[in-house]
């Protein structure tokens, strides 16, 4: 077997490498964050950043660069390997790049959408045209989404949607929610509800900003009065809505950021040649070399089966199980990252933006560890994973 990458992906991966750096400004790690496997610090759902983050996505689709595991008759190359490529790379460089609607509803529309969604769909998606939210958690509905109460009634060729969802990550600064509702509250729980796609200038949506843990607004609560949805938008089948939503967040449970872990271990590298402690270099303690170490070692792992899972995918070999190995393996590790970085820096870790104390790239661990927690929470739970993983995955009894 050959791990090594072809020269034409050799030559695609530069290209994607230098155009990030002709246009990302100059500074633009010094305005924004970004941790790997975290939601709380992704650029492109801060208003500050909004219409900067739309005209990149923009320019990234028109170079296809959003659809590239995408068969090439809905505007793909066929090839999931570049587009883990355009993924290592600009989580790399922290750009603002991808989303909902790249990462999850498009590959969703394809396995299950009608050829007419698909047209709709698929070009506005791929051309970074359309942006989407995802409306699943509810205040009494997260892991366990057969709870969610949200309604979606019947009326003719519409759907009546009443209801609220909770976190809404982007739902500010994107255009469509992608949304589950029951459809029918009669049905068994997971034959009740339906995935569909609401414009957020429908009357009746009301966005409310939720503020995360380092003082962003990333997330919202989202309330839901009467908004009609045309039944042209429901995406597959009618009550077929948690099979179709168990198949998107095998695609949600891929978005890692795989650049940024490669980033964050230069810089923590960096600082430990360059910082002294009673006389002596950081990256001379034992102890410290060992943590690295290990996180280094992890990294590459994580890297393997990264790029493993993009090419079983292009054989059409790719499965829930393998997901759920790969989300738990990196939200995990982006966790350890977050904690040896504080371990490392000590007090100074603590120190948030705006301090001159702080040290790597203004209070970046601080940033990191305050993030890092969400990763094994969304996208199903750490628990939820292992769940999958040895009753689907290793055959094992439920009990």
């Amino acid at each position: 077997m050959d791990f090594d990458f072809t020269e034409e992906e050799k030559v695609f991966r530069k290209e994607v490498d230098e155009f990030v750096r002709e246009e990302l400004p100059p500074d633009w790690d010094v305005k924004t964050s970004y941790w790997p496997a975290g939601y709380g610090t992704l650029a492109q759902m801060e208003t500050e950043f909004a219409d900067y983050a739309s005209e990149f996505h923009r320019k990234i689709g028109k170079k296809g660069w959003l659809s590239c595991g995408w068969p090439k008759e809905y505007g793909g190359m066929n090839s999931w390997v570049k587009n883990a490529i355009v993924d290592e790379v600009m989580s790399y460089h922290r750009a603002p790049y991808g989303g909902v609607a790249t990462w999850i509803s498009g590959p969703t529309i394809i396995e299950v959408g009608s050829e007419s969604m698909k047209k709709e769909w698929l070009p506005k998606i791929a051309n970074g045209e359309a942006t989407f939210w995802l409306g699943y958690s509810e205040p009494n509905a997260g892991s366990d989404l057969g709870s969610l109460k949200t309604r979606a009634v019947k009326n003719g060729d519409e759907f009546i949607v009443n209801g609220q969802k909770t976190w809404g990550t982007g739902a500010h600064v994107t255009d469509y929610c992608w949304l589950l509702a029951k459809t029918d509250p009669s049905a068994r729980k997971h034959g009740s509800a339906t995935l569909m796609i609401v414009d957020n200038k429908t009357p009746g949506i009301d966005i409310r900003p939720i503020e995360n843990i380092l003082g962003i607004h990333s997330f919202n609560e989202v309330f839901f009065d009467d908004v009609r949805v045309p039944e042209e938008n429901v995406v597959g089948e009618i009550n077929r809505g948690f099979y179709n939503v168990m198949l998107a967040l095998q695609y949600e449970r891929l978005i890692m950021g795989m650049g940024a872990f490669r980033r964050v271990l230069e810089e923590l590298i960096r600082y430990v040649k360059e910082t002294e402690y009673n006389g002596q270099l950081l990256k001379d303690d034992p102890l410290v070399r060992n943590k690295i170490a290990s996180i280094a070692i992890e990294i590459e792992v994580i890297y393997s089966f990264y790029w493993r899972t993009a090419w079983a995918m292009d054989q059409g070999k790719f499965s829930e199980t393998e997901a759920s190995v790969f989300k738990l393996f990196g939200t995990e590790l982006s966790v350890k990252i977050a904690c040896t970085a504080m371990e490392i820096l000590g007090l100074y870790g603590q120190l948030e933006r705006g301090s001159k104390w702080a040290p790597l790239l203004d209070g970046w661990a601080s940033i990191g560890y305050l993030d890092a927690i969400s990763g094994p929470i969304g996208a199903g739970t750490s628990e939820v994973q292992r769940d999958i993983i040895a009753i689907r995955g290793l055959g094992l009894p439920r009990d």
